[in-house]
């Protein structure tokens, strides 16, 4: 049974319970997918349940869901999508134990329990990381100066710009990243955590409260650039950060974060593939690395992150996709 509570009609577990706190739970492919992962990594009888919030919900909201699985002895942990950063301003002092990542960020994407303490990690730096690696070249930047462009600067943005700003990449580095944003607050919180990072790498933030906006950054873009559409537009709320007259440089990557809803950004993409050999990636190697980095914590189970074993977890993804 595939159950989605609000914040105000959480009941206590009957058994062990791992939820997905989002916007809209019900329509995740994690609900075909995780019971076969949980079969896979000998669980046990464990549940998952979705908690749907919306978009910048009222602070107690997201108290009151914290409170609930601090306090509910089989609430195991939970994902935490679309309210990272929202939920750990919110929430921040109910934690007993925050990673360095989290408190960096000031992000939580993964709530677990050990040895009766309820820690906050920051995920999104690994997995996201993860991702980028999956499909882009080593060395790609090294190459020649190349940018990263992202839509929407919330805590899938922030991880991104920290995994290729960090000094330790060396010449593999973007010449410059550059965020957009309609609110500026937004921005600032980014450039916050840039700047306390230690890195010397290049961040631009832009305030574009429309459209046009977007499409003009996007045209100041380098050839062979990563164009990232990071603002949850195709699945928590219908469209594209850009106008159907953008135009994305040619030999780029181009990567939407989501891989449900409309994905009106990728067929933009898509209808400018062939004429600007771009390269086209949706959110599934995200999803994966998002899902089995929180899991692995929450259940204190090794996952690797390549090889046979993932690659076991990703075919039983594609069977789902599939409709197998």
């Amino acid at each position: 049974m595939n159950r989605t509570y609000t914040w105000d009609t959480l009941e206590p577990a009957s058994r062990p319970t791992f939820y997905f706190i989002g916007v809209t739970t019900g329509a995740s492919s994690i609900r075909q997918v995780f019971p076969l992962w949980a079969m896979h990594l000998r669980l046990g009888d464990v549940e998952l349940i979705g908690i749907d919030l919306p978009i910048h919900a009222d602070p107690e909201q997201y108290r009151a869901v914290t409170t609930f699985l601090k306090n509910d002895p089989l609430s195991r942990g939970a994902l935490v999508t679309t309210h990272k950063l929202d939920l750990f301003a919110a929430a921040k002092d109910l934690f007993d134990e925050i990673d360095p990542l989290a408190e960096l960020m000031h992000e939580v994407s993964c709530l677990s329990k050990r040895d009766g303490r309820f820690r906050a990690h920051a995920k999104d730096p690994i997995s996201s990381g993860l991702a980028l690696d999956a499909f882009t070249p080593p060395g790609y930047f090294a190459t020649q100066p190349t940018d990263v462009i992202i839509f929407g600067a919330g805590g899938s943005a922030i991880a991104i710009d920290w995994h290729l700003s960090r000094p330790s990449r060396g010449a593999d580095r973007p010449r410059r990243v550059v965020v957009t944003n309609r609110s500026s607050e937004r921005l600032d919180a980014l450039r916050a955590v840039h700047d306390a990072s230690d890195t010397d790498g290049v961040l631009e933030t832009v305030s574009t409260p429309a459209l046009v906006d977007n499409d003009a950054v996007l045209a100041t873009a380098s050839q062979r650039s990563i164009v990232i559409n990071a603002t949850g537009l195709g699945k928590d709320a219908p469209g594209s950060p850009l106008s159907d007259n953008a135009q994305f440089p040619e030999h780029s990557i181009v990567w939407d974060l989501n891989y449900r809803g409309d994905l009106i950004f990728l067929d933009q993409a898509r209808g400018q593939k062939d004429a600007h050999d771009l390269t086209i990636e949706d959110g599934w190697v995200y999803f994966i690395h998002g899902w089995t980095q929180v899991i692995a914590e929450v259940f204190d189970v090794d996952i690797p992150t390549s090889g046979p074993e993932f690659d076991v977890l990703s075919n039983l993804v594609s069977q789902t996709k599939a409709g197998k």
